[in-house]
């Protein structure tokens, strides 16, 4: 009998170190952090996700309380075993300069030990924050354009009717003048054009330009200064 029993226990023994064993390998592959708390709240495991996201060793961490090692933590904790249910929160936690976004979940007793998984969002966040900012790039952009055509037209159409009525030397300022009004139009439709298609760098446009040409055009907006 204390032989069959010997023999089940190391049977026992064997499997709960094969099942140990499996779960370190699963935990350590994972890109998610796990971490377990005792019913005294210090860290009793942690896998290799855990302990590069919060910047931590296992010889630093093991044993040691969580509101220590990782604070950042400690209020989702306190708020599980206050509840006496699960608790999820989005914390930050800066590391070396560095802020992370985790969205921790909490599961588990508080008398009986904690589970604490964590999966970093920082990406995901900031894919967001940039697909709204791109939204009220787009919105802003429509909103400046739609004024520089009727600009761009009323310059033309000055031009257009006035300068027969006006001497060689006015006709000439008017012309300039108007030419850029036009100008500045056209660059602005094209600051707004790169502004809408936000955090896209605009394609460059190579051409030959009459450097001379483009000196009168600035001179040109400075001439009644």
């Amino acid at each position: 009998d204390l032989q069959g029993q010997q023999a089940a226990l190391k049977t026992a023994s064997v499997d709960a170190e094969a099942r140990r064993q499996f779960i370190e390998t699963v935990l350590s592959g994972v890109s998610a952090g796990v971490m377990g708390l005792d019913a005294k709240g210090r860290i009793s495991a942690l896998n290799r996700s855990a302990a590069t996201l919060l910047g931590l060793s296992a010889h630093q961490a093991l044993g040691k309380p969580l509101e220590k090692t990782a604070p950042e933590l400690a209020a989702v904790m306190q708020q599980a075993s206050d509840t006496g249910a699960g608790a999820e929160a989005e914390v930050d936690v800066t590391r070396k300069a560095e802020t992370r976004r985790l969205r921790v979940r909490v599961s588990g007793h508080a008398s009986e030990g904690l589970v604490l998984t964590f999966d970093d969002i920082t990406r995901l966040v900031s894919a967001q924050r940039n697909a709204a900012w791109r939204d009220v790039a787009r919105r802003i952009a429509h909103e400046i354009k739609n004024p520089l055509t009727p600009i761009q037209l009323s310059a033309e159409r000055l031009q257009l009717k006035l300068e027969p009525k006006l001497e060689t030397a006015d006709a000439e300022i008017l012309a300039r003048s108007t030419q850029t009004i036009v100008n500045q139009v056209a660059a602005l439709k094209r600051m707004v054009d790169a502004f809408s298609q936000y955090a896209r760098t605009p394609e460059p446009s190579m051409r030959v330009l009459d450097l001379n040409s483009l000196i009168r055009e600035v001179l040109a907006l400075y001439e009644s200064l």
